[in-house]
């Protein structure tokens, strides 16, 4: 029995000192467990979307009328609103349901006057504008006029009853009435109209102690231009009251109403980051916006380069894919959305609105290098808000000391050092090369086997399996052959200076300072990206700043120092922690929040349809995928080389992309669904001329095409009309040219007559050194039209036939490819004869750069009218389709008109 106990124990025994000398093992060798890294990883993964969720999907509870009072905000009794307007269906102008759409709402602004605080006024106008043009100077409208005619408003101003000089300082609160044709318009915008009204109702029982004015205005020709901003701002006259204006938009469907657009003065951010309840801005969308990378424009663009107003431009972005389609619908609407933003808006006119202040806010002089304002908001619970100049100092130090710290390292360490730091930064390079080039991959071949070369857009958390397990499979595989590089030279040093060391331990060491240079490496990677930023006044460069200075302070205070002269140790765990709780609490959320924003964007990612190749919609996600997975997850990646993890998560990338890849190829989840549908347009198509501007029989078929990328093959085949598709057709939509669609003849010349067809007839056309040419437009039917003029043009104006007013006048015009184009809209009274006069440039036979040299003019006309033949293919058109609307997209009939250079 003695002996039995003691073989046991000395067993026991035997089996912990295998342990212990495991231990050591490891923590000479720097071996960190397979597991650890692994739950560190997981960690890390599930901290970011408890971020995400927390910040953008938690919405506050709807409040009902009774919980609110008179002077609260209750999204019940705005939900009623939202209800009344979307069930009138798509309400674009010129509609009979935009006309009930604005006696609804003019209703609703009489009952608001009738129930006010008998201390408040409250005055209601029905707007009727006159005709106007609207040119602004970039975005999307570059080299275009806009015209409108026949528009109506509805304007509520509240004021204190007894403090007359609040009527001449008013803060604007603005949104849109009408949709686009395509949508009932649940999101764009009946919500933003519906938290209006709610607002105005409360703020009806508080005016009395203001010392402002506060204006609402219910705009119509938004969707057409922002016309209906222009004509108010150009021709109400309140107009010349405002001193700031917010604006309220949807590019999606509730969720989070943002600002994502601010300034320039930053009073309005300022303020608004003291009161509001549920803080939701990031500058990131504002330069993103302002950058043309997100493809939209909204009123606030008139408010501040037509008016001269600083301000908030606010907008919903949840589920951006169903953006102008038939799916911005009630249902989809989420709860607590409308209460969101109206207790923020709320919170903020009743601060601003009872200020003295406020007249700075309209101040243009600003300086942007120093004044502008830099916002966030974290957890959507608490905002940052400061100036450029505090963000100059801050940078400016950190840079300086970065600087510094490097160059200390490099004197002290030298050459090494430097090759060192040289080949850690060839590391960075191989992370993104390799994980650009296997998650492009990807992309592209998405095309090849799915029926769809964008499969992930009903369902985005596909973009994990497809995308961000390749690119961070990529992104190891390419930073670890950097680290095996980094460690063969960092062995061959120490081999020279530690000849006293075995060669184990050297090894040992090497790979412990390779770890090292590593993580080094991802500060100097962000260093880079605040330098860049910081020089080019890049507002976001905050984000490079978080990401530069935490992970760096964690490892100078867990660390020691960035000298080579202590020998190296294994990074803890603790440092990775400490260093990424920051960023990850900062910026986790919104870098999710932006994916998911691009993968719905890819919807409307073709603008010419088949103009753009079938795999850039795949490839710009994957592309931002391996951008956020190479900056965000440089760190945690160090951390892998010398662990028994490498394989592990090596395969589990390899097992959710090859998962995600089947289940795309066997089309388990498909791409589009009857609430996230692919935007197509179906347009009966009448060409009155030809291509060179002879006269012909008008050539008249259905057009079939989408900006969403792919080929139209599936839903063809679900139509069965007889239609052909391919690039052989091209149509000239004069504001867009479909390179594919399909088309179908047969059937197409019932549903509009020759006498619908628009007229371009020369009137006078006078030949001398400054040539001069008068045409009159018929545009017979349409109040909704499209003109491109070549730019042999130097300068024209644009008349009303009926009634001789002038629309356009002579001045400076700018163009776009070649054309400077006018589109014009309006309602049902607006009128359909125009007098046109063109001053062409001298020498104008020299003149290039548009790719129709032999015509003058391009006319479109739209109608909204469903031929025959259009309404069998809508209604035999697949429910995961939808018709797409825009201020470019032609109605369901168009007619074509040109006009050549030498008639």
């Amino acid at each position: 029995m003695r002996n039995r106990s003691k073989n046991s124990s000395d067993g026991v025994s035997k089996s912990g000192k295998a342990a212990d000398q495991e231990k050591i093992k490891n923590v000479v060798t720097g071996k960190r467990s397979g597991y650890t890294v692994v739950a560190l990883f997981i960690l890390i993964v599930h901290g970011i979307w408890a971020v995400h969720r927390y910040q953008f999907e938690i919405l506050p509870y709807p409040l009902t009328a009774q919980q609110v009072g008179k002077r609260g905000f209750s999204e019940e009794e705005a939900m009623k609103h939202v209800e009344e307007l979307t069930q009138l269906g798509p309400h674009p102008v010129g509609s009979d349901n935009l006309e009930l759409g604005l006696q609804y709402v003019l209703e609703a602004a009489e009952n608001i006057k009738k129930t006010a605080h008998w201390e408040v006024d409250v005055e209601v106008d029905l707007f009727h504008v006159s005709s106007g043009a609207n040119i602004l100077v970039g975005g999307l409208f570059k080299g275009k006029t806009l015209v409108y005619s026949d528009l109506k408003h509805v304007v509520l101003r509240i004021s204190p009853k007894y403090v007359s000089e609040a009527t001449d300082s008013a803060i604007l609160v603005s949104s849109h009435i009408d949709t686009v044709y395509s949508a009932e318009g649940a999101g764009d915008c009946s919500s933003c109209v519906a938290v209006m009204l709610e607002l105005a109702r409360g703020i009806s029982h508080w005016a009395h102690g203001f010392k402002n004015s506060v204006i609402f205005l219910f705009n119509t020709g938004e969707e057409e231009g922002l016309n209906g901003a222009h004509s108010f701002i150009t021709q109400h006259p309140w107009s010349s009251t405002i001193r700031m204006a917010i604006d309220l938009e949807a590019m999606g469907i509730g969720g989070t109403s943002a600002i994502f657009q601010a300034g320039p003065h930053p009073w309005a951010i300022e303020n608004y980051a003291l009161v509001a309840k549920y803080p939701s801005a990031q500058i990131l969308a504002q330069d993103l916006f302002t950058s043309g990378v997100i493809k939209s424009a909204t009123d606030f663009q008139v408010y501040k380069e037509v008016a001269g107003l600083s301000g908030l431009d606010f907008a919903y972005a949840d589920n951006t894919a169903v953006y102008h389609t038939k799916n911005d619908k009630l249902k989809l609407l989420k709860p607590g959305s409308l209460q969101h933003l109206g207790e923020n808006m709320l919170a903020f006119l009743l601060h601003t609105a009872a200020s003295s202040e406020l007249a700075k806010g309209k101040a243009m002089a600003v300086n942007e290098k120093t004044d502008a304002a830099i916002y966030f908001d974290i957890l959507g619970t608490y905002m940052i808000v400061f100036r450029q100049r505090l963000a100059n100092m801050l940078y400016n130090s950190v840079i300086m000391q970065s600087i510094m710290i490097w160059a200390t390292s490099l004197v002290m360490g030298g050459p090494p050092a430097a090759i060192t730091l040289s080949l850690s930064f060839l590391s960075i390079i191989l992370m993104w090369t390799f994980s650009l080039l296997f998650s492009t991959t990807i992309a592209f071949i998405l095309p090849l086997i799915s029926s769809s070369p964008v499969p992930f857009v009903s369902t985005p958390w596909l973009i994990i399996g497809l995308f961000a397990s390749p690119a961070f499979l990529g992104a190891l595989t390419g930073q670890h052959i950097g680290y095996l590089i980094l460690k063969s030279y960092i062995s061959r040093v120490f081999s020279k200076k530690m000849e006293n060391l075995s060669p184990v331990v050297r090894s040992n060491r090497a790979k412990l300072e390779a770890e090292r240079s590593l993580y080094k490496s991802g500060l100097l990677q962000w260093l880079i990206l605040l330098i860049v930023g910081h020089y080019f006044k890049v507002g976001s460069s905050y984000i490079a700043l978080v990401w530069l200075a935490s992970p760096a302070f964690a490892y100078g205070l867990l660390e020691a120092t960035l000298s080579p002269a202590r020998a190296p140790k294994a990074l803890k765990t603790i440092t990775l922690i400490f260093g990424l709780f920051v960023p990850f609490l900062i910026s986790g959320g919104m870098f999710i929040r932006l994916a998911g924003t691009l993968a719905g964007m890819v919807v409307r990612l073709d603008r010419n349809p088949g103009g753009s190749p079938e795999w850039l919609g795949s490839v710009t996600v994957a592309v931002y995928i391996s951008a956020v997975i190479c900056l965000t997850l440089v760190y945690i990646l160090s951390y892998i080389h010398i662990s028994g993890a490498k394989k592990l998560i090596a395969i589990a990338s390899f097992i959710v992309c090859g998962l995600s890849l089947i289940v795309v190829i066997a089309g388990i989840i498909p791409p589009f669904t009857d609430d996230v549908s692919r935007a197509v347009n179906v347009v009966h198509v009448v060409e009155a001329s030809g291509r060179n501007g002879e006269h012909k029989e008008p050539n008249s078929y259905i057009s079939l095409f989408s900006t969403t990328p792919g080929k139209l093959t599936k839903e063809i085949e679900h139509i069965n009309e007889g239609f052909v598709c391919g690039r052989e057709k091209i149509t000239d939509f004069v504001t867009f040219t479909t390179s594919y669609s399909c088309w179908a003849e047969n059937d197409s010349v019932q549903g509009w007559t020759k006498n619908d067809i628009p007229t371009l007839n020369v009137e006078t056309d006078l030949k001398t050194d400054e040539r001069i040419t008068q045409v009159t437009i018929d545009t017979k039917l349409s109040t909704r039209w499209s003109l491109a003029i070549s730019n042999k043009i130097e300068d024209f104006r644009l008349k009303d036939a009926e009634n001789g007013e002038e629309l356009i006048q002579i001045g400076t015009k700018s163009t776009s490819d070649g054309w400077h184009s006018i589109q014009y809209s309006g309602g049902k009274n607006a009128p359909k004869r125009f007098g046109l006069t063109l001053y062409w440039v001298k020498n104008h036979t020299q003149v290039t750069g548009n790719d129709d040299h032999g015509l003058l003019l391009k006319l479109r006309t739209d109608v909204d009218r469903l031929t025959p033949k259009v309404k069998r293919v809508l209604e035999k058109l697949p429910s995961w389709c939808s018709l797409f609307g825009k201020s470019t997209s032609p109605y369901t009939l168009a007619f074509l008109s040109n006009l050549p250079v030498d008639f």
